[in-house]
């Protein structure tokens, strides 16, 4: 099985990519790929997985986007939940300029075979497709109490707060289940000028959402929660540790 993470350019931007492997210890890392747009990542994704073999792709990008106006409902649970950790998502409509690409992405890949996986029975090998916000997942995988803000201000700043999340995917994710083995020559080097560090930063995005799609593929809704669902669209994120307290509305579920 194989799980690959795309941290997706929604308009004119690059795109970060992932690509994971099971293996009998757990996770095995291939390779990482940044690709200047979007026709890019399908050629790309062509190449690194087979038209019969099993995957997962984790879209850190809304694919189902079913609102004219306003905003998802799983776009509003993502402010309720992961708000107070400054992790509420952008919100997403058809009005919105990157509406007609991201749909168009989702439905390239579903023409390959991978189906949106709302709902997933665990470690069953098939063909699937997810949307997968890194915020919400790092704050559960870190234990953050806010959110790594390698994404906006001064260059110095974003690059020492993506230096802490490089450490923490370097340190955390060989420990969790399914276990991700990393070296620190396995992940990307920072450099310090603003446009190559955004390529960097699109390419650890993509691993968290390529171990977040793994952890939904091994466990389900076990150890996982879903906003939203497939009529309106969704996002996977991994659930907090057991010692950590979960909204009553998801522990329900």
């Amino acid at each position: 099985m194989y799980f690959v993470g795309v941290d997706l350019g929604w308009q004119s931007g690059g795109s970060g990519v992932c690509h994971l492997q099971q293996v009998a210890t757990g996770l095995q890392l291939l390779g990482f790929y940044h690709c200047d747009t979007r026709v890019d990542v399908l050629a790309l994704l062509d190449r690194l997985i087979p038209p019969a073999a099993p995957a997962l792709i984790a879209v850190d990008a809304p694919t189902l986007i079913p609102n004219e106006t306003g905003m998802r409902e799983c776009d509003r649970l993502a402010h309720r939940y992961f708000g107070k950790y400054d992790a509420g998502c952008y919100p997403a409509n058809r009005g919105r300029p990157f509406a007609t690409a991201l749909l168009e992405f989702g439905l390239a890949l579903e023409a390959r075979g991978f189906q949106h996986a709302p709902k997933i029975s665990p470690q069953k090998a098939g063909r699937f497709q997810i949307e997968l916000f890194p915020h919400p997942a790092t704050i559960h995988l870190f234990r953050l109490s806010k959110i790594l803000k390698y994404k906006k201000g001064r260059i110095a700043e974003r690059r020492q707060a993506l230096a802490h999340l490089r450490n923490l995917q370097l340190i955390t994710l060989p420990t969790l289940a399914p276990s991700l083995t990393l070296q620190e020559s396995d992940l990307p080097t920072l450099p310090k000028g603003g446009k190559a560090l955004k390529a960097v930063e699109d390419q650890l995005d993509s691993l968290t959402c390529a171990y977040a799609g793994a952890h939904w593929w091994w466990w389900g809704l076990n150890r996982n929660w879903v906003l939203g669902d497939a009529a309106g669209g969704y996002i996977v994120v991994p659930a907090p540790y057991s010692d950590q307290v979960a909204p009553k509305s998801l522990r329900d579920r």
